[in-house]
């Protein structure tokens, strides 16, 4: 059933395009064909998995298979840490939510999930589904072969091994390709970062797993759609045809599982830094702005500062005017501060203060790596891969951050644009 929440995310669907024209390099150059093509795959991919009867089944699936990781994962943190893992408690328990240890409960999932990763790489059989995405993207949407495999590998390895399995082919990427590469990887997440996310928000939002999951798939192809609106890619560009002959290599599963361990292990520290890092920040900047008069008898904090920012942008993709201020935040913070600590901060709001299908839309818009600490690991890594590029590559980091953050609002705005009985919300 069409309603008036539907229109309203229609809204923030002609925004994100409209400020991604405006910034354009070429306003003549639309790519209507490529506008219809990202949106058909994004509403497709929506109704396959929530709208089909039999999908319901491999929603249960995910739902499944998340809930068995962290079983999984909590035995051998259990192992490891005792009781702080969530082990027997050797003490009188006062309080069962300060048993939820973050580092000890969700970081060493992501380890878990790097490991598997690789030993599905090794495997050929993540190398499958990336090759069946970059078909369809290929197919769809009019792409050349390395850009169609980038963007399906984005959504599955993330910003920083993605680059490494096209390495053979960046010399040869446009201007064009390589700020789709950028901004495709800055509107998704790692499939190691995913299930953490489903962790944290399991207990506020049903079918989280299938939500995380879905969103970084659907985001790619509206990363790719602001990307080519921002930099089109010229008419006479030749589309390279990719070979699938991968740099990215394990010499066993037992290789491929040791560097996979060694490759999360990076992820959990960097984590870990930036956790610490930016909430003492947040911290310091209120303490700071707590020495202003306090407007509207409430002092004036960063969360405040980000809610009035962004809340207009929230309100667009379909969130009503009251919980515009608090949704308005977490986009702040997702592009300010990570987001991580985001989706932290969404699974933190309680069931009573938000509704269902504001969560909803605000996993999807959340659920990218685009924030500006984003902007140093994209210089860095292409930098490291292609250094004759890097000046270039600088140049358009700060334009990639920007269609990237949009990307992810603009599948928010779709999904808000469906009926919400499609995702078993009550009307």
């Amino acid at each position: 059933m069409f309603r008036a929440e539907n229109a309203q995310s229609l809204t923030g669907l002609a925004l994100t395009l409209l400020i991604c024209w405006a910034v354009s390099e070429n306003r003549r150059a639309f790519p209507w064909r490529l506008a219809i093509g990202a949106l058909v795959v994004q509403v497709g991919l929506i109704l396959l998995l929530f709208g089909l009867p039999a999908a319901q089944g491999v929603v249960a699936a995910i739902s499944g298979a998340v809930d068995g990781l962290a079983a999984a994962t909590g035995k051998g943190t259990q192992f490891v840490f005792g009781y702080l893992g969530g082990g027997a408690q050797p003490y009188a328990i006062a309080d069962d939510g300060a048993l939820f240890v973050f580092a000890f409960q969700v970081l060493p999932l992501i380890l878990v999930i790097s490991a598997l990763s690789a030993l599905l790489w090794h495997w050929k059989i993540l190398k499958w589904i990336i090759r069946l995405f970059g078909f369809l993207f290929e197919k769809t949407m009019g792409m050349g072969g390395a850009s169609a495999t980038a963007t399906a590998a984005n959504i599955f390895l993330g910003m920083v091994e993605t680059p490494i399995i096209i390495r053979g082919y960046l010399d040869k990427l446009t201007r064009s390709e390589m700020f789709m590469m950028m901004v495709v990887g800055l509107a998704t997440v790692a499939g190691s970062t995913m299930v953490a996310y489903a962790l944290i928000l399991k207990a506020t939002l049903p079918n989280a797993a299938a939500h995380v999951l879905v969103a970084s798939v659907v985001s790619a192809p509206a990363g790719v759609l602001l990307a080519r609106i921002v930099i089109p890619e010229a008419r006479d560009q030749a589309k390279i045809t990719v070979d699938y002959t991968s740099l990215l290599k394990y010499e066993s599963s037992i290789d491929a599982i040791s560097k996979g361990v060694a490759d999360g292990l990076m992820v959990v520290l960097n984590i870990s830094a930036i956790l610490i890092v930016f909430v003492a920040f947040v911290a310091i900047g209120n303490e700071i702005l707590g020495l202003l008069p306090p407007i509207g008898g409430q002092p004036m904090t960063i969360e405040r500062v980000l809610g009035f920012v962004f809340a207009p942008l929230a309100w667009s993709l379909g969130i009503s005017w009251e919980e515009a201020g608090k949704a308005g935040w977490l986009l702040g913070v997702k592009l300010v501060l990570t987001e991580f600590i985001g989706f932290i901060e969404l699974g933190k709001i309680p069931a009573g203060e938000m509704t269902e299908r504001t969560r909803m839309i605000m996993t999807y818009a959340l659920c990218g790596f685009a924030n500006v600490g984003s902007v140093g690991i994209t210089v860095s890594g292409l930098g490291v891969l292609m250094p004759e590029r890097r000046a270039e590559v600088i140049s358009m980091v700060w334009k990639a951050l920007l269609a990237g953050f949009l990307a992810t609002c603009m599948t928010a705005a779709v999904v808000g644009a469906l009926p919400r009985e499609l995702f078993g919300i009550a009307g």
